[in-house]
């Protein structure tokens, strides 16, 4: 393997095994252009476009990643190993003191803005831990999962204009709540306001056309890359709303993703075998290729002024349903999906009280308190609380991370009278 020229520090997310995608501007040049990390640096994919071959030039000259996503698998290919060569040792940028200059900036001058225009976002519900969690809190453990939840991929479509990136404030929202023994809704602020430990990622490659579907073995061409997630969740409003259709506004208010993109080829490392999944399934879902990856992700709560403190650490591998099940899924109908179209895991629950993706499983509707640092404690958020996600993988030395999902809590506006 090549050795970058670039420092990067041991403990780093951003090694040259990784080259994360996203898009940044600086204050002196506001203008949105695709980078990738390497250590504690971006390399700026505009300035050095012109050493990429000419069908991939368009692409890295352009302001999201949507264009870089619809060409496919060998194009991404071809522009990893070309970022690779150019961020190796005795490479071109590093020679160039001119081109060096420009092109590679420190991430502290940098602002980091969403990495694709999202056309459609889809959020499923495919942890089989979280799913019988919560089936146990509201229908009781013989009735925890409905009976279609082994059969299919359970999703719905989630509003792609208020998915924001990492660092972007989240207005707590007003809704109607049925107050307990209440026989009428009434009208606030949300006072269940929870986070959802989710990953997701990003449709690549030219998609489907209308009426026709994506196989599910042939799916993986359509993962471009993975990206951390916060599904913010009015618990009380999702309550009294949910029924027949499905979470609407208490889903609606805002979704936090990290800002940089680890694609597949990164992963690679870290494929593990699928899910068992009993019984078996129909068969446009059987897969028969690995596509599970051992991520360990984290969630941090930090009150204002305060510490942050580790509250709940979940990996990845804990999903039933992969990723080119659910586009196998999603699909089947002949639904098309395009380039930046944004796929959500739903929470990631693991076995443990510890590995549990929200607040609503760690204090179990509300009988638990999370403990805090300082003797604060927690069952749901409060304003001002600043959630903190964060991913990573580690094999035979090998350290790829997402970087942070991060997100703050502002109090509701003002009700009208």
């Amino acid at each position: 393997m090549s050795v970058s020229f670039v420092p990067v520090p041991a403990d780093s997310d951003f090694p040259l095994e990784n080259l994360p995608y996203a898009v940044f501007s600086t204050k002196s040049n506001p203008i949105h252009r695709l980078c990738v990390a390497i250590g504690e640096h971006v390399l700026d994919l505009k300035a050095v476009s012109h050493l990429f071959a000419p069908p991939l030039q368009a692409a890295l000259q352009a302001e999201t990643l949507n264009l870089l996503m619809s060409l496919g698998h060998e194009a991404w290919d071809a522009v990893r190993t070309q970022t690779q060569k150019l961020l190796s040792k005795g490479s071109e940028v590093e020679q160039n003191v001119d081109l060096r200059s420009v092109a590679l900036i420190p991430q502290s001058e940098i602002s980091l803005h969403l990495p694709a225009q999202i056309g459609d976002y889809t959020d499923f519900y495919s942890s089989i831990h979280h799913a019988t969690n919560v089936g146990i809190m509201f229908r009781g453990a013989d009735n925890a999962l409905m009976p279609n939840w082994r059969h299919l991929p359970v999703g719905y479509h989630g509003r792609a204009s208020s998915v924001v990136v990492s660092g972007t404030p989240i207005r707590r929202p007003l809704g109607q709540t049925l107050p307990e023994g209440a026989d009428k809704p009434i009208f606030g602020a949300c006072k269940l306001l929870d986070f959802e430990l989710e990953m997701a990622f990003f449709i690549g490659g030219p998609g489907n056309q209308l009426g026709e579907s994506i196989k599910v073995d042939d799916a993986w061409q359509n993962v471009f890359g993975f990206t951390l997630m916060n599904d913010w969740s009015a618990r009380d409003i999702q309550k009294w709303e949910y029924v027949p259709l499905g979470p609407f506004t208490a889903k609606n208010l805002g979704t936090t993703i990290s800002p940089w993109v680890v694609t597949t080829a990164a992963l690679k490392p870290f494929l593990l075998d699928n899910f068992p999944q009993e019984p078996e399934v129909l068969p446009y879902l059987r897969q028969s290729i690995p596509f599970n990856f051992d991520i360990n992700l984290e969630v941090s709560l930090k009150p204002a002024n305060d510490n942050e403190s580790l509250i709940s650490k979940s990996n990845f591998k804990h999903l039933y349903w992969t990723p080119l099940q659910q586009i196998a899924h999603h699909t089947v109908t002949g639904c098309n999906l395009r380039p930046g179209d944004l796929m959500a895991s739903g929470t990631i629950s693991g076995e443990t009280a510890d590995s549990y993706g929200s607040l609503l499983e760690l204090c179990w509707r509300g009988t638990k308190t999370v403990e805090l640092q300082g003797g604060k404690t927690r069952k749901f958020l409060q304003d001002y609380d600043e959630v903190i996600i964060r991913g990573h993988c580690v094999k035979n030395g090998l350290r790829i991370g997402f970087g942070s999902c991060a997100g703050q809590v502002l109090p509701a506006h003002p009700v009208d009278q």
